[in-house]
């Protein structure tokens, strides 16, 4: 009885914490680069091209209300970590403009666009 007790009160923990995790959406588009040089983004800050930052189309800027949030962007093999700074009016809807310093932890600035992945945090 106490066995039969426990998975349950065991399968009902799990589910709640199933349901409360954030689901996860996964992006593919192109990245290219662009540079900040101190200048002020969309979401009101200074970036420097040695930040890991990045300007998202404006399906996924969403009027600001993904300013300073984390994006995870994945290309062959390759991570980098980047902050929501600014809106990209040219991209596509999963496209994202990196700084510099955020695309080359991907690949050679010279590369110029890359296909990539890549989901919020």
């Amino acid at each position: 009885m106490f066995k039969a007790i426990f998975i349950a009160v065991l399968a009902a923990v799990a589910a709640v914490a199933v349901s409360a995790a954030p689901a996860s959406a996964d992006f593919t588009g192109d990245a290219t680069w662009y540079t900040p040089n101190g200048g002020f983004g969309a979401c009101g800050a200074p970036s420097q091209n040695s930040d890991l930052v990045v300007a998202l189309s404006a399906d996924q800027y969403a009027g600001g209300s993904n300013c300073w949030r984390h994006i995870g962007v994945h290309y062959q093999g390759r991570f980098v970590d980047a902050t929501v700074v600014d809106l990209c009016p040219g991209c596509a809807s999963g496209s994202i403009d990196l700084s510099p310093g955020a695309f080359q932890q991907l690949a050679s600035l010279d590369a110029g666009r890359i296909q990539v992945t890549w989901d919020f945090e």
